[in-house]
C-alpha cells in the first residue's frame, strides 16, 4: 500500500502512483493560479499584448482540460474507491468530505467559466479588465480546496486503499487521458 503522501519523492508523478499524481496536479494548479494572478497587473500595464494573449490561451487550455480531468479523476475514481473501501464501516465522515470536495469542484468550475469568458476576450486581443477579485475568487478557493485534499483526503486514501485499488484508479486515469496502459 502506498503511504508516502504528502511528502512524495518522485520527481514526476504518473498514473502508476495516482495519489502522487493528484498531488502533483495540485502543484500545477497552484502554478496556473499564480500565472493568473500575474496577468492582472500585466494587463493594466501592457493591455492585451502578445504576452497576455499567449498567457490567456495557455490558461484556458489548462483549466479547460487538465483541471477538469483532475476533478474527474477524483469524483469518478478516487472518491468511489474510498467509499467502497469503507463498506461495512461508518463512512459518514468520508461521505461528508467527498460531498464537500465535489461541491468545491462545481464552485471552482463556475468561477472558471466566469474568468474564462474574460480571458477569451483578452486572447482575442480585446483590452478588457481582469478584476483581482475575480482572480482571487478562483485562486483562493483552489488553495483552500487543495489544502483540504492534501491534509484529509489523500492521506486517508493512502491509508485505506490497497495497491490493487490504487492501480485501478491509475488505470482509469490513463483511460481518461487516452494513455496506453502500462503493464
Amino acid at each position: 500500500m502506498t503511504t508516502n503522501l504528502p511528502e512524495f519523492s518522485a520527481p514526476i508523478a504518473g498514473t502508476e502512483a495516482p495519489l502522487e499524481m493528484l498531488a502533483a496536479c495540485h502543484r500545477r494548479i497552484e502554478a496556473q493560479c499564480t500565472d493568473l494572478r500575474r496577468l492582472v497587473p500585466h494587463l493594466l500595464a501592457h493591455g492585451a499584448d502578445d504576452a497576455a494573449r499567449t498567457a490567456t490561451i495557455r490558461l484556458m487550455r489548462y483549466f479547460d482540460t487538465s483541471a477538469l480531468l483532475h476533478h474527474a479523476d477524483e469524483e469518478d475514481d478516487l472518491f468511489p474507491a474510498l467509499i467502497e473501501s469503507m463498506a461495512g464501516s461508518d463512512a459518514i465522515c468520508l461521505r461528508e468530505i467527498i460531498a464537500g470536495l465535489t461541491a468545491d469542484h462545481r464552485a471552482l468550475e463556475a468561477c472558471w467559466r466566469h474568468l474564462r469568458a474574460i480571458l477569451e476576450r483578452i486572447a482575442a486581443g480585446e483590452c478588457v479588465p481582469l478584476l483581482v477579485d475575480d482572480v482571487e475568487a478562483l485562486a483562493v478557493r483552489y488553495e483552500q480546496h487543495i489544502e483540504r485534499e492534501e491534509n484529509e483526503l489523500l492521506p486517508m486514501a493512502a491509508r485505506l486503499l490497497s495497491d490493487a485499488e490504487l492501480a485501478g484508479v491509475g488505470r482509469a486515469m490513463r483511460a481518461r487521458r487516452k494513455i496506453d496502459d502500462v503493464s
